[in-house]
């Protein structure tokens, strides 16, 4: 992480990174900063390495032909809210939204990646996990040491409120690294209260998930964890949906998984077809909080490119 970035946009970068391996809440964050940005004037874009694509160079995510096998799934969901581009260069990709004409990207994950300049980086902390046992890969989760990380990033959000939080936020105020707040909620939908339910899904953190339908009023009288971004098989669509006939459940998965199946083969679009989705949405204490840390993107990359010419 010490090495200096190899490239610097023309558009200014925002990164949404994360301490540690696993799900943090990068992409909902992601999603929620977009609709701010576009509330401020600005058009935003995303970036994305495309975890499990089989792009070889920049692509932008057509939510009308791609499967998460071309671009991974998490790109078909941001793909909803604005122009995605999925590269494994990503400075490449940064190029390609360039073209799309886009005036802020904001890169999902890549936070220890200094390929690409960040004009800011919001480091995402799930508030439940921390930073587990502090130890790097793979003695423990974190994914490059805790002090250069900390240095590196511009500020943090904390994802929920739990003690496991609390070193971290420590360890923030003694660096005046500022600190943010936010929360996942549950969209208004379909009503799961009293709902019997087989839950399925290949997250890296499958609790949140149950918790969540909990909270809906659901109750999950089985579940069905797979690896994080799993590729359904028809073996796993097939024995899901005759274990949820069997024990009269109602098939309930994420969005990040429902996204899987798409374009993924006939009986992985009749189990997505038979599932419910629990839709999920990030939304920030102080989104004006939020506008300051876009502002701050804006203002930093003016500063970098004048440094630069």
């Amino acid at each position: 992480m010490a090495r200096p970035a190899s490239s610097i946009s023309n558009v200014p970068v925002l990164c949404v990174g994360n301490l540690i391996v696993g799900g943090a809440g990068k992409t909902p964050t992601a999603v929620a900063i977009a609709k701010i940005a576009r509330n401020m004037g600005l058009r935003p874009g995303f970036l994305s390495r495309g975890y499990g694509s089989n792009v070889a160079a920049p692509t932008q995510v057509d939510i009308k032909q791609h499967s998460a096998l071309d671009v991974g799934d998490e790109p078909l969901i941001l793909a909803l809210y604005a122009d995605t581009v999925v590269s494994p260069d990503r400075p490449a990709g940064a190029v390609l939204l360039e073209e799309q004409k886009v005036d802020l990207i904001i890169m999902d994950d890549g936070f220890q990646n200094p390929s690409l300049h960040k004009d800011y980086s919001l480091i995402v902390v799930d508030a439940r996990r921390g930073i587990g046992n502090g130890f790097c890969m793979p003695a423990g989760p974190l994914r490059a040491d805790l002090r250069t990380q900390l240095a590196a990033a511009s500020s943090f959000l904390m994802i929920g409120q739990s003690s496991a939080g609390t070193e971290v936020v420590r360890r923030c105020a003694r660096i005046a690294k500022p600190v943010f707040s936010a929360d996942i909620k549950l969209r208004k939908q379909k009503n799961f209260n009293g709902m019997e339910v087989l839950a399925y899904c290949g997250i890296a953190d499958p609790a949140k998930f149950h918790a969540s339908l909990t909270q809906a009023g659901a109750n999950v009288a089985a579940t069905r964890n797979f690896h994080d971004h799993h590729p359904f098989t028809v073996e796993d669509c097939r024995e899901l949906m005759a274990e949820a006939a069997a024990k009269r459940l109602k098939l309930v998965t994420t969005e990040k998984d429902s996204v899987r199946l798409v374009r993924a083969g006939s009986v992985q679009q009749e189990l997505r077809d038979a599932s419910q989705v629990l839709h999920i949405d990030l939304e920030f204490e102080n989104p004006k909080l939020i506008e300051m840390a876009i502002e701050d993107t804006l203002q930093n990359a003016s500063k970098t490119r004048l440094r630069k010419t």
